[in-house]
């Protein structure tokens, strides 16, 4: 069971099941656990070959046993989503933990994560159970419907869940507005129906430039 003791700090408690975790990321436990380090962004070979080809390495230890498990990342502010069969798209720098029932992968993502400088993928979870990804400063969940899409910048953009449509609007970006902009820049635009997760604070791009 995945519950937040305030807002930075995760617990799970075990009762002989397992949980995956960004490596490094355990800050305390109880009980006994066995620890096993795991790498690759997905499942199987093709996820850790998709992670090496594009410099994304990511490595994820898997806790099992009895007693509880307490995760921290940087002070990063920490959200659960529960999933319910649906699949979750998250940035893999943002990704803490997840249900070990969870089937973690990759997907294609295209110019964006070409532009950001972190490969052509980002990581998938789907089935049933609890996924805890992170923010800097408290995330925002935005509703996305047919007569409201949306428009993200790429920085603020943590993962999205839904049946949405990702498309890239480049020669525009918020900096754009403010004369901070350089190049060709760019915008995420989501349609469709779903929700779509974005941090009050920017991660380090190429300033949202290609």
């Amino acid at each position: 069971m995945f519950r937040l003791q305030g807002s930075k700090v995760l617990a799970v408690d075990m009762t002989g099941d397992a949980v995956k975790a960004k490596n490094g990321s355990m800050v305390a436990y109880d009980g006994q656990m066995a620890f096993k380090k795991l790498t690759g962004g997905g499942e199987g070979l093709r996820g850790m070959v998709t992670r090496r080809l594009t410099g994304e390495q990511m490595t994820v230890m898997e806790v099992r046993g009895q007693g509880t498990c307490w995760f921290a990342d940087r002070a990063s502010e920490i959200n659960l989503v529960r999933l319910q069969g649906e699949k979750l798209y998250v940035e893999s720098s943002n990704l803490l933990a997840t249900d070990a029932a969870l089937r973690t992968g990759t997907t294609f993502t295209g110019l964006r994560g070409a532009s950001q400088g972190n490969g052509l993928f980002t990581t998938t979870v789907e089935g049933h159970g609890q996924a805890a990804i992170m923010s800097d400063g408290p995330a925002v969940v935005l509703r996305v419907s047919a007569q409201y899409p949306l428009t993200v910048d790429p920085g603020a953009y943590i993962a999205h869940q839904g049946n949405l449509r990702q498309t890239f609007q480049s020669g525009v970006t918020f900096r754009t507005f403010l004369g901070e902009g350089g190049g060709e820049a760019f915008q995420i635009r989501f349609e469709g129906d779903g929700l779509v997760y974005v941090q009050p604070s920017e991660r380090n791009t190429i300033a949202g430039d290609v």
